[in-house]
């Protein structure tokens, strides 16, 4: 998705462009509603405020007011009209503030096509995408600090999940392609690795729930428990019953069409002879 940030701050927009290095494009920057040949775009209007200009600290809340979505917390103000794809962003010169508006933008984005932002590393290899989820402390960073040379990091924080018709590389999709699937996509959110992913997809092979073992052990795992953790693990944040409905029945979907798996693992980088 291009996304057009608008500022009238040359530090602010040198802050970001050094921030999500490798996921700034020529197409990004020139993105304008309507603009020709671009899908899936939209724009923020950023003004920047003093420090202290917003209060206390607040819990962040994203409510639909009307038409159009308000979201808050102590560290911004913003809004979101869905039918303009334009929305506005207050905050501080802080580039977290920003992470963090374009983390709930994307949650509700995905929710309306079926895919969801995720808390968890993913990478690809062979081609295949995998990811990794679990409570804090699971493993997320250990696992991806611990690929191998040929593995492609996408995230280790957030991972990026969309739902997209399956087209065989090399060939143009034709309006009898009706397989669907799902595909991981790289993100500049940085976690504990303190490193940007890298700006490519891939469909997804295989979800792993990570817990620390003394040793290396992969189990397979579906059903309620599945969907639970699962479902613990995506980002949502909206206070809007038909979209974590539809949420909910994205989990369900997606566990039907990508097999998940319980990895316990230590510390070691033969884990990775267990994830195919």
């Amino acid at each position: 998705m291009a996304v057009c940030v608008r500022t009238e701050s040359a530090e602010f927009r040198r802050m970001l462009e050094e921030r999500y290095v490798g996921f700034v494009t020529p197409a990004a920057r020139a993105a304008r509603p309507g603009a020709a040949g671009l899908q899936n775009h939209f724009s923020l209007d950023v003004e920047l405020l003093p420090d202290g200009a917003l209060g206390a600290d607040e819990d962040v809340r994203v409510r639909r007011e009307g038409g159009r979505w308000e979201m808050t917390r102590g560290d911004f103000r913003a809004g979101w009209g869905p039918d303009k794809r334009q929305g506005w962003v207050r905050q501080t010169a802080n580039p977290y503030a920003f992470d963090s508006v374009l983390r709930i933008l994307h949650t509700l984005l995905l929710a309306e096509e079926g895919g969801f932002l995720l808390h968890g590393a993913s990478a690809i290899r062979n081609g295949k995408a995998f990811l990794f989820s679990g409570k804090s402390g699971a493993g997320k960073t250990t696992i991806s600090r611990l690929a191998p040379k040929d593995v492609t990091l996408l995230t280790d924080e957030i991972s990026y999940i969309r739902k997209e018709k399956q087209v065989p590389r090399g060939l143009k999709p034709t309006p009898d392609d009706t397989g669907e699937g799902y595909v991981a996509y790289g993100t500049p959110f940085a976690g504990e690795l303190a490193k940007v992913g890298e700006n490519v997809s891939a469909a997804i092979a295989g979800l792993y729930f990570l817990e620390k073992s003394p040793e290396n052990r992969l189990e397979p795992m579906g059903g309620t428990e599945a969907l639970q953790r699962l479902m613990q693990n995506i980002l949502f944040f909206a206070e809007d019953e038909r979209l974590v409905r539809q949420v909910f029945e994205a989990a369900g979907d997606f566990l039907a069409r990508v097999p998940a798996f319980r990895l316990a693992f230590a510390p070691d980088a033969r884990v990775w002879e267990l994830i195919r």
